[in-house]
Protein backbone atom coordinates (compact mmCIF):
# COMPACT_ATOMS: atom_id res chain seq x y z
CA UNK A 1 0.00 0.00 0.00
CA UNK A 2 1.31 3.74 -0.70
CA UNK A 3 -0.22 7.18 0.82
CA UNK A 4 -0.45 9.51 -2.33
CA UNK A 5 -2.08 12.90 -2.23
CA UNK A 6 -4.90 13.50 -4.90
CA UNK A 7 -3.67 16.52 -7.18
CA UNK A 8 -6.86 16.43 -9.75
CA UNK A 9 -9.11 14.44 -11.51
CA UNK A 10 -8.47 12.97 -15.41
CA UNK A 11 -11.43 12.86 -17.69
CA UNK A 12 -10.88 10.14 -20.34
CA UNK A 13 -13.69 9.36 -22.51
CA UNK A 14 -12.57 7.06 -25.07
CA UNK A 15 -11.64 3.78 -23.15
CA UNK A 16 -11.03 0.22 -24.29
CA UNK A 17 -13.64 -2.19 -23.17
CA UNK A 18 -13.65 -3.39 -20.29
CA UNK A 19 -12.29 -0.19 -18.94
CA UNK A 20 -16.02 1.11 -17.46
CA UNK A 21 -16.25 4.86 -16.29
CA UNK A 22 -14.44 4.98 -12.95
CA UNK A 23 -13.41 7.83 -11.99
CA UNK A 24 -9.63 8.91 -12.42
CA UNK A 25 -6.88 10.53 -10.50
CA UNK A 26 -4.02 11.99 -10.57
CA UNK A 27 -2.39 10.98 -7.74
CA UNK A 28 1.29 12.60 -6.26
CA UNK A 29 3.63 9.29 -5.00
CA UNK A 30 7.17 11.45 -3.74
CA UNK A 31 8.01 13.17 -6.76
CA UNK A 32 6.11 10.79 -9.40
CA UNK A 33 2.41 11.79 -10.99
CA UNK A 34 0.57 8.34 -11.87
CA UNK A 35 -3.38 8.01 -12.24
CA UNK A 36 -5.17 5.85 -10.36
CA UNK A 37 -8.87 4.61 -10.19
CA UNK A 38 -10.74 6.22 -7.76
CA UNK A 39 -12.82 3.61 -5.36
CA UNK A 40 -14.23 5.58 -2.73
CA UNK A 41 -14.45 8.91 -4.00
CA UNK A 42 -11.66 11.34 -2.98
CA UNK A 43 -11.43 14.69 -4.31
CA UNK A 44 -8.47 17.36 -4.77
CA UNK A 45 -6.21 17.64 -1.66
CA UNK A 46 -7.43 14.25 0.12
CA UNK A 47 -4.36 11.83 1.15
CA UNK A 48 -5.26 8.65 0.18
CA UNK A 49 -4.39 4.85 0.41
CA UNK A 50 -3.32 3.18 -3.03
CA UNK A 51 -3.31 -0.47 -3.68
CA UNK A 52 -1.48 -1.82 -6.73
CA UNK A 53 -0.92 -4.96 -8.67
CA UNK A 54 -3.65 -7.41 -8.10
CA UNK A 55 -5.39 -5.77 -5.09
CA UNK A 56 -5.86 -2.42 -7.98
CA UNK A 57 -7.62 -4.40 -10.07
CA UNK A 58 -9.69 -6.39 -7.42
CA UNK A 59 -10.27 -2.68 -5.28
CA UNK A 60 -11.76 -1.66 -8.87
CA UNK A 61 -14.44 -4.34 -8.54
CA UNK A 62 -12.58 -7.24 -10.84
CA UNK A 63 -9.56 -9.99 -11.34
CA UNK A 64 -9.92 -8.77 -15.23
CA UNK A 65 -10.08 -4.86 -14.78
CA UNK A 66 -7.16 -2.95 -16.20
CA UNK A 67 -6.00 -1.05 -13.36
CA UNK A 68 -2.41 -1.17 -11.65
CA UNK A 69 -3.33 1.55 -9.30
CA UNK A 70 -6.23 1.70 -7.11
CA UNK A 71 -7.78 4.38 -4.39
CA UNK A 72 -9.20 2.49 -1.75
CA UNK A 73 -9.49 4.27 1.40
CA UNK A 74 -9.23 8.24 2.08
CA UNK A 75 -7.05 9.48 5.33
CA UNK A 76 -8.94 11.40 7.99
CA UNK A 77 -6.27 12.97 9.53
CA UNK A 78 -2.50 12.58 8.90
CA UNK A 79 0.55 15.46 8.68
CA UNK A 80 3.14 13.90 6.15
CA UNK A 81 5.61 17.23 7.78
CA UNK A 82 5.15 15.62 11.82
CA UNK A 83 7.73 14.33 13.41
CA UNK A 84 8.30 10.94 13.50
Amino acid sequence: MKICKVLKPLVSTNRIPGFEHKHLQVVQDGSAQLVAVDAVGSIPGDWVICVGSSAAREAAGSKEYPSDLTIVGIIDDWDPDAER
